[in-house]
């Protein structure tokens, strides 16, 4: 199925373009081309409020603006290309792609292991095709996915993605529509799907001129960004076909294999049909017609499951969300913080009850909401939930950025890595933590407007009250601040961070091949945690295996009983991240089980037995 968009300026093939807007107040509508030759044509009013035109002589390259009611000249909402930035004209794209990739399946869900960069921080060049030369190494390292923070055009050179404010259009500093294009297809040619993070509960503030064309922003809600998308009120259908047509164009026209829907906790709609749902079943529908997978992945912090049911069970119908209670269980045991949200979290049995459920708030009160949180999810499949120790949000949003590797020990790194591949849940890896990057992740913008970037600086202090971190954040204006979160890409060949990389493909390799680590169904799963020694126990077992991971999450040694770890007489160690091999300390764990009555795990370290 070749899916063609029904807004902004279409190839319609024979050499024939239309052009579709949205503006329904509006009296008249013109389409100016500005180049390469400059005319002025009015457009055709339809139902709805829509106006169309097919003008003749308009090609690939040609640059554009909707004139409305002779006042006010604005680029395309659905352009697909902004050259010249947010605040200049809209280009028509050549459709035509050489792919090599039209046979391309992809993973299935539950074999993906995300790899999330930024495009500007992730190379010196900053670009799609700067990526293109590391994508060997992450597919030796055996990440499945490689996750792209949003590249829908935002104001300026440096922005991490969420100000976007043209949908459709790819960053003009990222490389564009072209660079895109390569991007995904030397992907697929290494095995690597393609997730995109898209925005759908706001859009940025500069160059936002959706309001000059029609009501696609209520009052009715805020968001913690501003206005709120327009997804229940009047003229919402209209609205809502302009982001279910964004989610379909990434599909077709990028070859995308997934998306990250960015918190859709607020997306407001109180529809009988929600928004979620209605997308869900368009993409659905898309799968069918097409045979690609097409997959939908949310991030909210309700901890309603809910949102991954299926349809027919009155869900919405999302394939997976991120588990923020997964991330913050982890981390609060490895870092010892209890600030902001991390007052719920820091014992081992919250980690141990989000291994088993998904989530660890499921209708308990919660001490940081003031209120009961959550609901059910220990049924749900365990590809429904998305699992880190580290992602751009926890890193980014700390007020310094910090990374886990200058929070705790390169022992407790190892153990961290383990934890998050070593469960039943669909990993992800931010962009460097594989070797230990210490380069901070700080937010970063480009704003022109001197108002808007002192309303960034003060929002950002204001964030932050909730923690106990006294330091100024630094300014995210400055190039600088974003100079600092570019990561180092060659200290991955020396040293602990060398180590550390061999250790994460040893631990994938591991995922993907042994059959204890490949059934995921977490029946087959046993968690014990002894809250006195910040140990875990998990027990992994498929018919031909049984796998027993001992970790140890605090910083000292600890005693555990050979009776309290649940292995057997059969079991033999395979892995130790203790071991001088790995950079650690040694390790006085026995290769198998005999005598012993006691076992000492080395602080931050885990250990994994096997019995065939």
């Amino acid at each position: 199925m070749n899916f063609v968009p029904n807004i902004g300026a279409v190839d319609l093939g024979n050499g024939r373009r239309r052009f579709r807007v949205w503006a329904p107040f509006r009296k008249r509508v013109q389409l100016h081309v500005l180049s390469p030759r400059d005319a002025l044509v009015d457009m055709h009013r339809e139902a709805r409020g829509y106006w169309t035109v097919e003008p003749e002589g308009v090609d690939a390259g040609a640059l554009y603006l909707f004139r409305l009611d002779e006042s006010v000249e604005r680029p395309d909402p659905a352009s697909f290309d902004q050259p010249e930035g947010v605040h200049g004209p809209s280009r028509v794209i050549d459709p035509a792609f050489d792919r090599q990739d039209e046979n391309w399946s992809g993973p299935s869900l539950e074999d993906y292991i995300f790899y999330e960069i930024h495009v500007g921080a992730f190379t010196p060049e900053g670009t799609f095709d700067a990526v293109i030369p590391r994508l060997d190494s992450l597919a030796e390292l055996g990440v499945t996915s490689l996750e792209l923070m949003p590249v829908a055009q935002f104001s300026g050179r440096r922005n991490w993605g969420y100000d976007g404010v043209y949908p459709f259009a790819v960053q003009n500093s990222y490389g564009g529509p072209g660079g895109l294009r390569r991007l995904v297809d030397a992907c697929h040619a290494r095995g690597l799907s393609v997730t995109l993070d898209v925005v759908y509960n706001h859009l940025g503030p500069e160059g936002n001129y959706l309001r000059d064309f029609g009501p696609y922003f209520t009052d009715t809600y805020k968001t913690p960004w501003g206005e709120a998308v327009n997804f229940d009120g009047a003229y919402s259908d209209e609205v809502r076909n302009f982001f279910i047509q964004n989610a379909l164009f990434w599909f077709t026209a990028y070859h995308i294999d997934a998306l990250r829907l960015d918190a859709v906790h607020t997306i407001f709609d109180r529809s009988a049909y929600p928004f979620l749902a209605q997308l869900a079943d368009r993409v659905g529908a898309y799968r069918l017609t097409s045979g690609r997978r097409a997959l939908l992945i949310a991030e909210s912090d309700l901890n309603d499951s809910r949102l991954v049911r299926a349809r027919h069970a009155w869900g919405s119908g999302m394939d997976a969300q991120w588990s923020d209670d997964f991330h913050h269980a982890l981390h609060a045991l490895l870092t010892g913080e209890r600030g902001g949200y991390y007052a719920d979290f820091g014992a081992t049995a919250d980690l141990v009850k989000a291994l088993e459920e998904g989530y660890v708030y499921s209708g308990g009160y919660s001490e940081f909401r003031k209120r009961s949180h959550g609901n059910y999810s220990a049924g749900l499949p365990s590809e429904r939930f998305v699992v880190a120790s580290q992602n751009h949000d926890q890193v980014g949003n700390r007020m310094l950025g910090e990374r886990l590797s200058t929070l705790v020990s390169f022992e407790a790194q190892k153990a961290a890595a383990a934890m998050v591949l070593f469960s039943p849940f669909v990993p992800l890896l931010f962009m460097g933590q594989e070797y230990g990057e210490e380069a901070p992740f700080l937010y970063f913008v480009e704003h022109s407007d001197r108002e808007l970037a002192e309303a960034v600086r003060k929002g950002r202090r204001d964030e932050f009250k909730e923690f106990t971190w006294t330091q100024e954040p630094p300014d995210p204006n400055l190039e600088e601040t974003f100079l600092r979160s570019r990561i180092d890409w060659e200290s991955r060949t020396g040293g602990r961070h060398a180590l550390l990389l061999a250790f994460y493909r040893e631990l994938i390799r591991m995922r993907r091949e042994l059959p204890a680590l490949a059934e995921r169904d977490r029946k087959q799963m046993e968690v014990a945690g002894f809250e006195d020694r910040n140990v875990i126990v998990m027990k992994r077992k498929s018919e031909a295996q049984s796998l027993v991971a001992l970790f140890n999450l605090g910083p000292g040694d600890q005693r555990l009983d050979v009776r309290e770890s649940g292995l057997e007489k059969g079991h033999r160690k395979i892995i130790d991240s203790s071991d001088a091999a790995w950079g650690g300390p040694g390790s006085s764990l026995p290769d198998g089980v005999g005598e012993f009555e006691h076992l000492v795990l080395e602080g931050g370290s885990v250990a994994v037995y096997l019995k065939n």
